[in-house]
């Protein structure tokens, strides 16, 4: 008699394979070790420590006593169409931000946020002018942020390189949780914006 992990109340449990359940949960799950037991959701890490190896947000180096080292944690999200079906799993590795220590790891905090006013006038003022409007979503786009900081964060929670794993994250460009992720991000596009005649 082989025993299987009882799967959360959400979920229909059907086929596992030897190390994953291969069921498709229909909500988020809160935990990483809840989140391992699924492929997709393993898939979805997967992907996303991909990026950020590809994107070099960061590099490891040798811990010392003297710097503050922040955790990070996986954040899981169902993304879905508008009519309900699940259109992917999507894993984002979160910095443990408030364990930041000002002065230390960030200088300055920022978050641009449009007024809806300003969203209704734009489109008011394209319409009466007869412009096309276009819409952008910038895939990853916190994780573009140059740090100008030093910041350290532990490896990911079972993500940790086998040969250096007692190394540390130096980041180099911000992550989703950290204090100064919007102000990077910000900084990052605006002087792209800038550079091609904006």
């Amino acid at each position: 008699m082989v025993l299987r992990p009882r799967p959360p109340k959400d979920v229909n449990f059907s086929v596992a394979t030897p190390s994953r359940v291969t069921t498709l949960p229909q909500q988020e799950l809160l935990s990483f070790k809840d989140a391992n037991r699924y492929l997709v959701w393993y898939n979805a890490m997967q992907e996303e420590i991909q990026a950020l190896h590809s994107n070099h947000t960061w590099s490891l180096v040798s811990s010392h006593p003297s710097i503050n080292v922040i955790g990070s944690r996986w954040v899981y999200k169902i993304k879905r169409h508008a009519d309900g079906r699940i259109d992917r799993y999507k894993a984002w590795l979160v910095a443990c931000g408030f364990s930041q220590q000002e002065g230390i790891d960030y200088l300055e905090m920022f978050s641009l946020v449009v007024k809806p006013t300003t969203v209704r006038l734009m489109l008011t003022i394209a319409v009466s002018y007869g412009w096309n409007i276009h819409q952008l979503d910038v895939h990853n786009a916190f994780l573009n942020g140059i740090l100008q900081e030093e910041v350290y964060m532990a490896q990911p929670p079972r993500f940790a390189d086998s040969v250096m794993s007692s190394h540390v994250c130096r980041l180099h460009k911000s992550l989703y949780g950290l204090k100064q992720t919007p102000r990077a991000w910000y900084n990052k596009l605006s002087e792209f914006l800038i550079s091609i005649g904006f």
